[in-house]
């Protein structure tokens, strides 16, 4: 009982210091994000990283995804005389939710794990050292161009991936249900609203924090040798994908609970 307790309390004590150490990394972010210089060669090469080579990995999960969504959809409304509403919960589901949150995931095992790997890699062979050494802020050309692209490119790839996805449902509504191609286009449109566009824009930008913050923090924390840079690369994707998911679910309670 007394070595359960004791485990117990190591545990508790470890996640505390991890809530410290996450939340005074994302203080040193912000501040550096706030002040000059910003690196912008960084920028623009994370920019290149992040999103237009993650692009086709989203749009290849969110087009497969629209059409499984639209034979779910009809083989589950036919029990109910329901086929006709394939379309707009196609483009509603796909906007909302699974466009974010696929997208999200998918750059989160690529990005994530990429970022947590580039930097680990650095720290153990002690070139964030170099930097420091230097007078150069690590955070600030490390990690700020980092969490500003993607910030600024996993919504666009949540705009990319909701298209293809509601165009595989399209595609398999017209090819494989019969669906008259222009009332599938007439329906998906007139069902969606404003706020279901915004609202998965704006999933996509906190996920892209999340997965800029995982990646760099799990990064600068890597441990020596090989097997430190594998658990960083691990901790960061998994973290990365938990807190999506949690964050996913009280948006979604902020955004469409009332």
């Amino acid at each position: 009982m007394i070595s359960f307790t004791a485990q117990t309390g190591r545990l508790f004590l470890r996640l505390c210091s991890f809530i410290g150490e996450l939340i005074i990394f994302c203080i040193r972010v912000a501040a550096n994000i706030l002040t000059p210089p910003f690196f912008m060669r960084a920028f623009f090469s994370s920019l290149v990283q992040i999103g237009w080579l993650s692009l086709p990995v989203v749009g290849i999960t969110a087009f497969f995804t629209g059409g499984a969504l639209a034979l779910q959809i009809y083989a589950g409304g036919a029990r109910f005389n329901a086929e006709e509403v394939v379309p707009s919960i196609v483009a509603i589901g796909m906007v909302r939710e699974l466009g974010p949150v696929l997208g999200g995931l998918m750059v989160a095992a690529r990005v994530a794990s990429s970022i947590a790997a580039e930097i680990g890699t650095m720290k153990v062979t002690e070139q964030i050292d170099a930097l420091s050494t230097l007078s150069t802020d690590p955070i600030k050309y490390l990690v700020v161009p980092r969490l500003v692209a993607a910030f600024l490119t996993v919504p666009l790839l949540v705009a990319v991936g909701d298209s293809i996805g509601i165009l595989g449902g399209y595609v398999v509504g017209v090819t494989r249900l019969e669906f008259n191609n222009t009332i599938y286009l007439i329906n998906s449109i007139n069902y969606l609203e404003f706020w279901d566009i915004i609202s998965g824009l704006v999933k996509g930008a906190v996920f892209g924090c999340i997965i800029a913050i995982m990646g760099c923090f799990f990064g600068m924390r890597c441990e020596k040798g090989a097997r430190g840079v594998g658990r960083a690369t691990k901790s960061a994707v998994v973290s990365a994908s938990v807190l999506i998911l949690a964050a996913n679910y009280f948006l979604t309670e902020a955004f469409f609970s009332s």
